[in-house]
């Protein structure tokens, strides 16, 4: 079983490049972040047609997750993290696809940092643990897939310099990270590349795809029933090097059925 995360940028406008992957890449689940759609304009009819049921939990013009799943429907468990009701952002969707639980998460970025948007990341990465402390209670096998804004080590980033004031690899944003882990998580992509140095994401500004500048910011945490699973992981770098590409490219991890 082959499981997907992939910040689109915009699923309207990376809508033939998600439509080639989904063709090409013989994944399974596929998560979504950042959208950028209304629940109403998100392409249904053309996901259906690549052979996929749908979940989403669309924003217009911001955010946006979304679960995908090849020849059947996702079943719904839970949209939003509870812990702040003001809180209207469209960040996490939760759902089950052949008894594994899968949630699809867009954590904020964070910046400019400090500020009101540096401590929105925070509390959101403590609501989102509260969830997480409630899915390993469930004893099920479980993945947190996602783009979580957050560079874990300084081998995940191109440039420890120039990343230093960055909301993505503050201590406040790593120390909630490994918090996460400390619960029982498994960063499935970290076990395949120990050293780092393998990255998702590639800045479209001053050529940071074409000199290798990226950063590894897009996550897939496996519960222990699902790291008992797990067969590899590995990020399907070339999709970012397609014509109006996404800036992530997809991130993935393997397990056994």
């Amino acid at each position: 079983m082959k499981i997907t995360t992939y910040n689109v940028n915009g699923i309207k406008a990376r809508l033939p490049r998600l439509l080639e992957y989904l063709a090409e890449a013989d994944a399974d689940i596929v998560c979504l972040q950042e959208l950028k759609a209304s629940d109403e304009t998100f392409p249904v009819k053309d996901i259906e047609a690549a052979g996929y049921g749908a979940v989403w939990h669309g924003q217009k013009s911001w955010n946006g997750v979304a679960v995908l799943a090849r020849g059947t429907q996702p079943v719904e468990r839970q949209r939003g993290l509870a812990g702040e009701e003001e809180d209207e952002h469209s960040r996490y969707l939760e759902c089950e696809v052949n008894g594994l639980v899968v949630a699809s998460l867009y954590l904020p970025n964070g910046n400019p940092q400090p500020g009101p948007k540096f401590d929105y990341k925070l509390r959101w990465m403590e609501r989102l643990a509260t969830r997480a402390r409630e899915l390993l209670a469930e004893e099920v096998p479980a993945v947190l897939a996602g783009d979580y804004n957050v560079t874990p080590n300084d081998d995940d980033t191109f440039s420890v310099p120039a990343m230093a004031s960055d909301a993505l690899m503050q201590p406040e944003s790593r120390a909630a990270y490994r918090r996460l882990l400390a619960q029982g998580w498994t960063d499935s992509l970290r076990t395949r590349a120990p050293k780092g140095g393998v990255w998702t994401y590639w800045d479209y500004r001053a050529g940071g795809w074409e000199r290798n500048d990226g950063f590894r910011i897009d996550h897939l945490l496996l519960s222990p029933q699902a790291a008992d699973r797990l067969v590899d992981a590995g990020v399907d770098k070339s999709y970012r090097g397609r014509e109006k590409a996404s800036d992530h490219a997809p991130t993935w991890v393997k397990l056994r059925d």
